[in-house]
């Protein structure tokens, strides 16, 4: 079992008092309880008890347990400074439990799930057969139900008194979760503190979503390990939840009090809505490049990049009933350019990604400006799956001037996964509209619109490369730039008579920057309406569809197909 250390509150007399492990601050036991024992006074998560965690989550009298074996698991009959057997009944008889392990069925704010926790009470949460037992289970319990699964962590890591074994419930488990993934399941991980080693090495790590709770220290070699192996001084909150959501390996950061409501909502926005045809307050886009008037491209490009016009969040916060945001590419960061989640737009549960600029300095520089590391395009792709394991449409929002063109993303393999992202837009089972707000600036564009619908506003423009960079190549300098946008014909009525574009959404007679909601709303009747005209199609109608639309950009067509016959 991996060694973790963690401060633990400092009992007074009788147990009435102890001690924050991170303020210091006296804590009356009382007071304490009443706060979900997070300290009142630095919001530090003091550890709960598997009871006291599972009342908190989950609904009154909802958890129903599954049955376990009950089997000896000392197999080995291993013997330390005491036999593994006694300290089995040590534990049980602590706990009240066989092992570190229960499962059942529950519900959260109303909405069935399968659940599955582990007591790090008993032996450290450790994992043998019984915890992969248990984790077994609930998982084949979920996919017969099709309920949706959440696991609870709380591991120092596998159980040594079991030997390989114990290292066997990794694969054992991990393959559960996969099958899940296949069939559509959704599975939400909630890693408390601590979780480390075999846990994070299988199933604590693989949900489609990944939440943790503030501070927990989470991990696979433990801090004391790293240090004693290779001799490294660590970074401060080094494995703590909130190093793990700014490297990319969990979605969200959830305090105590707000995860009952958190995976609410997302077994809500996972659960498919009642059918229903939504005819009201959608719209048609204009389809006629001739009903739209003639500008200078470069003062379209001019008021395509206005810091004042309406950003993803925007569109999301203004338009969508609900929404929550996930983070990160589970590989590297969490990369603030690109922005997405799971959301309800209307009558239609979506999976929403899109570019993220904003509106003053301080935020523009914070969002590279809207241009995306690989690990953004890594996250929409990410997200591009989620949306194709549960069925749920896809909206894409595009407004960057391109991908960003810095060493560091070279080095990470910013080309491939920007082709990835074209790959798997191309290949995606559900419907797909993606919109261009504000600027489409090359493949960092076209990496979130392959859809089957694509839109443009009126005001904003889609292009092979940026009016300055064609004017810098082809002319010498990029004084150019207006002379190279007439040029490339990036303009709405131009893309719409090259068929790049399948309609365009007019802007208010001041622009989008000078009439946000207005905006918001004539896009929102747009997709909601698009999003209706595609409901109809079959999972191989909508690729083959998306296929058709872009195979179409050449000349082939008037050209016999090869039969793969030697010329």
């Amino acid at each position: 079992m991996t060694e973790v250390v963690i401060d633990r509150p400092a009992r007074g007399a009788g147990g009435e008092w102890s001690r924050c492990p991170a303020c210091a601050a006296y804590l009356y036991g009382k007071r304490l309880d009443r706060h979900g024992k997070v300290c009142p006074d630095c919001q530090h998560h003091l550890r709960l008890g598997l009871d006291e965690r599972l009342a908190a989550l989950l609904d009154p009298d909802s958890f129903t347990p599954l049955e376990l074996p009950d089997e000896d698991p000392d197999v080995l009959g291993f013997v330390d400074t005491r036999p593994y057997g006694e300290r089995l009944a040590t534990a049980r008889r602590r706990t009240g439990r066989p092992d570190a392990v229960i499962a059942g069925t529950a519900s959260v704010a109303g909405e069935p799930l399968v659940v599955v926790a582990l007591d790090f009470a008993f032996m450290g949460g450790s994992i043998g057969t019984a915890v992969g037992d248990g984790v077994v289970a609930a998982a084949e319990c979920a996919a017969v139900s099709r309920w949706p699964l959440l696991i609870i962590s709380a591991s120092g890591g596998a159980r040594m008194q079991e030997g390989c074994l114990s290292l066997m419930q990794l694969a054992r488990t991990t393959q559960e979760i996969v099958r899940l993934r296949e069939a559509g399941v959704l599975v939400i991980n909630l890693n408390t503190d601590p979780t480390f080693g075999g846990a994070t090495a299988s199933f604590s790590s693989l949900g489609d979503v990944v939440i943790a709770e503030p501070g927990s220290l989470i991990g696979f070699a433990g801090p004391q390990v790293i240090r004693q192996t290779i001799r490294q001084e660590l970074p401060p909150r080094f494995q703590t939840a909130e190093f793990l959501y700014e490297h990319g390996m969990v979605d969200m950061v959830v305090p105590r009090d707000s995860l009952r409501e958190t995976l609410g909502r997302l077994l809500r926005l996972h659960t498919p809505p009642t059918p229903a045809s939504e005819t009201a307050g959608t719209a048609e886009p204009v389809r006629d490049p001739g009903a739209l008037p003639r500008e200078d491209p470069w003062d379209v490009v001019v008021r395509a990049r206005d810091i004042a016009r309406p950003t993803t969040l925007d569109y999301i916060h203004n338009a969508f009933d609900e929404f929550i945001e996930l983070h990160g590419d589970r590989a590297y960061a969490d990369d603030p350019a690109i922005v997405g989640g799971v959301g309800q737009l209307g009558a239609h549960r979506v999976v929403v990604i899109g570019h993220q600029k904003g509106h003053d300095t301080g935020e523009l520089v914070r969002r590279n400006f809207g241009m995306p590391h690989p690990e953004g395009y890594r996250k929409a792709i990410r997200l591009m799956r989620h949306a194709a394991r549960f069925g749920l449409p896809l909206l894409t929002f595009v407004d960057t001037a391109g991908a960003y063109p810095g060493l560091q993303a070279e080095e990470r393999g910013q080309g491939a996964v920007i082709a990835e992202c074209i790959a798997t837009m191309s290949l995606l089972p559900v419907q797909v509209v993606s919109v261009v707000t504000g600027e489409g600036g090359s493949g960092g564009a076209l990496a979130l619109a392959v859809g089957n619908r694509v839109l443009m506003l009126q005001n904003s423009y889609y292009s092979v490369i940026s009016p300055e960079g064609c004017s810098t190549i082809l002319w010498g300098s990029a004084s150019n730039a207006p002379a190279a946008a007439r040029a490339l014909h990036l303009t709405a009525p131009d893309l719409l008579r090259l068929g790049v574009v399948d309609g365009v959404v007019p802007e208010p007679p001041d622009g989008a920057h000078r009439a946000p909601l207005p905006t918001i709303e004539a896009v929102s009747a747009v997709v909601r309406g698009c999003l209706e005209e595609l409901a109809g199609l079959s999972a191989e109608k909508l690729v083959a569809e998306r296929y058709t639309r872009f195979r179409a950009f050449g000349r082939l067509d008037g050209v016999a197909a090869w039969d793969g016959a030697p010329r």
